[in-house]
């Protein structure tokens, strides 16, 4: 299974690091795994947020799933994402946040 991640970029200073974690769990569970921000942070610095967001649509469409992190519902792009993905009725996941105890 081929899984896109999805979350908040704009206006966070660790998404590099969330989306790796996220892409090497998906990775341990044997998925295939599109990670955005590691695929925006080759492109030019000039691109605008809606040149990202178009190729976001087409490297979702290449996806069975979408894996929302933490907090996406905070992010205007992790939204448009997870409504493309209803809209082409994908398998929808979601980052659990662990228990502290």
């Amino acid at each position: 299974m081929k899984v896109y991640i999805s979350g908040a970029i704009t206006g966070t200073y660790d998404y590099m690091e969330r989306f790796k974690a996220a892409e090497d769990k998906l990775t341990s569970e044997g998925m295939n795994v599109i990670n955005p921000a590691l695929i925006n942070s080759n492109m030019p610095e000039d691109t605008t947020y809606e040149e990202y967001m178009k190729v976001a649509f087409c490297l979702l469409e290449m996806c069975d799933a979408i894996y929302m992190l933490k907090g996406w519902g905070e992010s205007c792009g992790a939204n448009r994402e997870y409504g493309y993905a209803y809209a082409k009725d994908m398998i929808i996941m979601h980052e659990h946040v662990e228990a502290e105890g």
